[in-house]
């Protein structure tokens, strides 16, 4: 069973990586997931610049911004509680379960 500890709409932290590339210490959502790959989407996080041909008669080509993918074990999930990067613990509240903050409780 291939899972991550992160999730499409999650808000982490990333947690290594190069200041100057936009990495560490970057907060954003999570855009898309890859489990196969083990790859997350941050955003705003690894932006990257993308040669774009045009596709469509009076469509612009040139070259675009946008967010490359990182390596899942590199972002953590953000406690907004705590204001940092924290694990997480499933608890069962009514029947589901749902992520919580280890340090605090708080449900993430």
């Amino acid at each position: 069973m291939n899972t991550l500890h992160v999730k499409k709409g999650d808000k982490v932290i990333v947690i290594s990586g190069d200041k100057s590339r936009n990495l560490k210490g970057t907060i954003g959502e999570v855009l898309e997931v890859s489990v196969e790959e083990k790859k997350v989407i941050v955003k705003g996080a690894n932006l990257v610049k993308k040669h774009v041909k045009p596709r469509k008669q009076g469509e612009a080509g040139g070259i675009m911004t946008v967010e490359g993918a990182i390596r899942a074990d590199k972002v953590a999930l953000y406690c907004d509680n705590c204001q940092k990067g924290v694990r997480s613990k499933v608890n069962v509240v009514d029947g589901k379960k749902v992520r919580v903050c280890c340090k605090c409780g708080k449900e993430i």
